[in-house]
Parts: C-alpha cells; structure tokens; sequence
C-alpha cells in the first residue's frame, strides 16, 4: 500500500476543500455558483410568474388586443364572452374594443409579413382577419400559445406597466437547487497530495474519492 505524507497536504472533493494540517482538518465550503445577471433575471422572473398565474389574466388582453382576439376570443363561447364582460365592466370592455379597433387599422395600413395573421379589407369595407398557417385550430392550443407569449413578452421585460424592480432585485425569487446539483453533478471528486515543497507528488481521481489498491 503507497505511503502519502500528510504534512501540508491539500485535500479536494467537490465542491468542499479541506485544509489538512497534523491532526486538524478544517473543512472549507466554496461559494455557491452565481448565474450571469441576465440569467438570474430572467430565472426570477420565471418564478415570478410560476407563483403569481394571476397575471394571466383577461385584463392582459390589452397587452395586445389583436392577438388575444385571435387566439383567446375567436373560441370563446357568448356565455364566456359575457362573464368576461361583467368582470372588465362597461369601461373595461369600450378600452378594449377601442384598442381592437385601433391595432386593426394599423396593421392594415401596416402589414408585418412575420405576424401569425394579416387583416384586409371586405367586399363591403368591413376589415378581415387573414390567418397564416401557425395559427391555433382549438382553445386549448389557443391559450397554450397565449400564454407562451406573453410569457416571453414579461421574461424580456416588455410589459412596461409592471414593476419589474420588485422582481429583479428580490431574492426571494431565487432557486438555488437545480443550478448547485447541477454544478455537483458536473464536478469530478479528486485527491490532490502535495509534498513538502508544494509540488503535486500523487493525484488520485476517481468517482466516489476513494481509491481501491
């Protein structure tokens, strides 16, 4: 069996280094790993939304009134229409239609060949929606890509009606758990034994830290 001298010797497992020095060993955790600011904006964000799926709600149809039209309201029953009425009120419903009216025109005047639907005008004047080939065929693909989107539109900090600050810079917000067993998984454990002068004598890896003979 080798014979290892201890003296000043430098132990690594992991994520956790230990000082080894006669009889003392002092075990020395690393900080933790710390995501890109984007990242972590973007991380808290994420979860701001997993907690609060109130933020989905029918009042984000004005985020944008075209494309809720042709993704929630299009398959929308009358009794769903009308409950969804009660709940936005007189004021809340004239916003939204007033909105439609305007978001139509522009795109009529000016069309976005990347949009998921066009808008021209009918034999009577009357403008009609145009939809392309990616456009949802049922309610539950419609709200799916509904909420996919505006999902995107909050991660990239697009809803300027929102605080995004109180978000951001809040920690509460934080996941460690799948980033740390990520960087544990990744890290290989390895023995590192020193000489007296410093320079690496013996290098043992393997996948648990210990070393059969």
């Amino acid at each position: 069996m080798p014979y290892f001298p201890m003296t000043n010797s430098r132990c690594t497992i992991s994520a956790t280094e230990w000082s080894i020095s006669g009889d003392d060993v002092a075990p020395a955790t690393k900080p933790p790993v710390n995501p890109p600011a984007s990242v972590q904006i973007k991380n808290r964000r994420k979860r701001y939304l997993d907690q609060h799926p109130g933020y989905f709600s029918a009042d984000l149809e004005l985020a944008d009134p075209l494309l809720y039209d042709r993704l929630i309201r299009r398959f929308q029953t009358p009794a769903e229409r009308e409950a969804e009425g009660r709940a936005k009120g007189f004021s809340g419903i004239l916003e939204a239609d007033i909105l439609r009216s305007e978001a139509k025109m522009d795109a009529l005047a000016h069309p976005d060949p990347n949009a998921m639907f066009s808008y021209s005008r009918g034999p009577n004047g009357e403008i009609i929606a145009e939809d392309h080939d990616d456009v949802p065929m049922d309610k539950e693909e419609g709200e799916k890509r509904w909420r996919w989107e505006m999902e995107m539109r909050f991660l990239k900090g697009a809803d300027y009606d929102f605080d995004y600050q109180t978000v951001d810079e809040n920690e509460e917000y934080d996941d460690w758990s799948e980033e740390q067993e990520r960087y544990f998984d990744e890290e290989k454990p390895e023995w590192v034994v020193d000489d007296n002068e410093g320079n690496p004598e013996s290098k043992l890896q393997g996948e648990t830290g210990i070393q059969d003979y």
